[in-house]
């Protein structure tokens, strides 16, 4: 067998170490964790709330300011957990699913805080007979933490308004990347501000203690798994370039020499964020599926040049030093309950089905259906071929426009008569996916049996 990663191995080669297998409780949970703390959250927030208070002037509107201020926070740290790479909800539900949830749940505590924001002022405005924006001013430049705060808000804004798809789509991903950084400052900044004048938290130990735990539990996980874990790994397997080599118009493969990588908890499909230490590109970590399981202390990556740093990536000198996060996702053999599969993949996204094909067993009998608008932009297809024949499987490729080459399902009945007895998977850009994964549904595969993953802007 070759020493590097792209020549096919023999069916059923032992593959070292395996990552725990997901477990379908955890997001259960982490969902009845959350709920619990924001219950407790609002709970103590009402029963801190002197109730005569309520009768004074501004005493409704400030009451209000405070309970959508401790609210809106505590949902903004759940968004910063929700990114924090958690590992055991990465295995279990994928970070396009987490992703997803993070989007979801993003405007509230930025309207939650908006809300507090303009109520609690004007409660104040009530109660000192200051006019609103009269009281602004004097929140500003008389109360500690204020003005930290406002920024803090503003930045959240500002970050939350580059996420809006119209707008982020448009932009590059080193740009959203750098933006979205400064929701961490903006956290940073607001905890001063709750301290110093939250009225549910000045003079009550036991939201003191309540929101010194969930700070420091949200603080934890982020150290963890975005910072403490990665370090371990990258110093524990020290990997660097090795090679880069062409394998499609605009698409290269880094080879990657480290060592024990044969103990790395890796499976077929999944993904690491890489971090490249040169002067241009050290300071942001991407998202490369890997396409080439770990084999005599070498793995592979596969990238396609579709921004900055991605097309950087080509120019890599070998001995370059490499700092990665992961493995990630959920897109791997083990999510599967049947024998057999089918493969749906286009653009990069051949890069994880060519290593989930490691994983899969003979008796997988996958059918690899992969799209592309001219056959020289199918990289690793010969190796695909390889890896599905060993299997007992085989390579369809459509080639040309998506209207030449739709996967509605009739398309699918079409070109895999036994879909309903197979286990999917589906992998390329989002709308590839979204089209397909409807396709699915179409031919009536249920839910549990499709399996996807997404490449879009991290």
């Amino acid at each position: 067998m070759s020493a590097v990663p792209g020549t096919a191995p023999a069916v059923g080669l032992a593959r070292g170490t395996r990552p725990p297998a997901p477990n379908p409780l955890v997001p259960n949970v982490l969902l009845a964790v959350a709920g619990g703390g924001l219950g407790a959250v609002v709970a103590l927030t009402i029963a801190d709330q002197p109730f005569s208070a309520l009768s004074a002037h501004g005493g409704v509107a400030t009451f209000v300011g405070s309970l959508t201020g401790m609210v809106g926070a505590y949902l903004a740290l759940v968004m910063l957990v929700l990114v924090s790479r958690l590992a055991p909800l990465e295995r279990s539900v994928g970070q396009d699913q987490v992703l997803r949830w993070h989007q979801k749940l993003a405007p509230w505590p930025l309207s939650l805080l908006t809300i507090h924001a303009v109520t609690v002022t004007l409660g104040y405005a009530e109660a000192t007979k200051t006019g609103f924006l009269g009281e602004i001013g004097q929140l500003l430049s008389g109360y500690r933490g204020v003005l930290s705060a406002t920024v803090a808000l503003g930045l959240m804004l500002l970050a939350g308004i580059f996420s809006i798809r119209a707008i982020r789509t448009r932009l590059k991903r080193e740009t959203w990347w750098v933006l979205h950084l400064y929701m961490y400052i903006a956290l940073a900044l607001s905890i001063a501000h709750v301290i110093a004048l939250g009225p549910s938290f000045v003079n009550h130990p036991l939201t003191q203690t309540l929101w010194v735990l969930i700070w420091v539990a949200t603080a934890g996980v982020v150290l963890a798994y975005r910072v403490l874990l990665p370090l371990y790994r990258s110093v524990r397997y020290d990997l660097r370039v090795e090679e880069v080599r062409r394998e499609a118009p605009g698409i290269v493969s880094v080879i990657c020499a480290g060592r024990d990588l044969h103990r790395l908890p890796v499976a077929g499909g999944q993904f690491c964020f890489w971090r490249f230490l040169t002067p241009q590109m050290w300071w942001q970590a991407h998202p490369y599926s890997l396409s080439a399981l770990p084999q005599e202390g070498r793995l592979r990556l596969t990238v396609k040049a579709v921004g900055d740093h991605s097309a950087a990536v080509a120019k890599l000198a070998p001995g370059t030093r490499i700092v990665f996060e992961g493995p990630y996702g959920a897109f791997r053999a083990e999510a599967r309950e049947r024998a057999k599969v089918v493969l749906l993949a286009a653009g990069i996204g051949v890069t994880s089905i060519r290593s989930l094909l490691e994983d899969l067993p003979r008796k997988s009998r996958p059918v690899v259906i992969l799209r592309a608008g001219q056959r020289r932009d199918l990289a690793l297809l010969d190796e695909i071929e390889e890896l599905a024949a060993q299997r007992g499987g085989k390579v369809i490729t459509l080639i040309g426009t998506r209207e030449k080459n739709r996967l509605d399902p009739a398309a699918l009945w079409s070109l895999v008569p036994d879909i309903q007895s197979r286990e999917a998977y589906v992998c390329g850009p989002t709308e590839f996916v979204d089209t397909v994964t409807v396709a699915l549904r179409g031919v009536e595969l249920p839910e549990q049996a499709i399996h996807h993953e997404a490449y879009a802007l991290w």
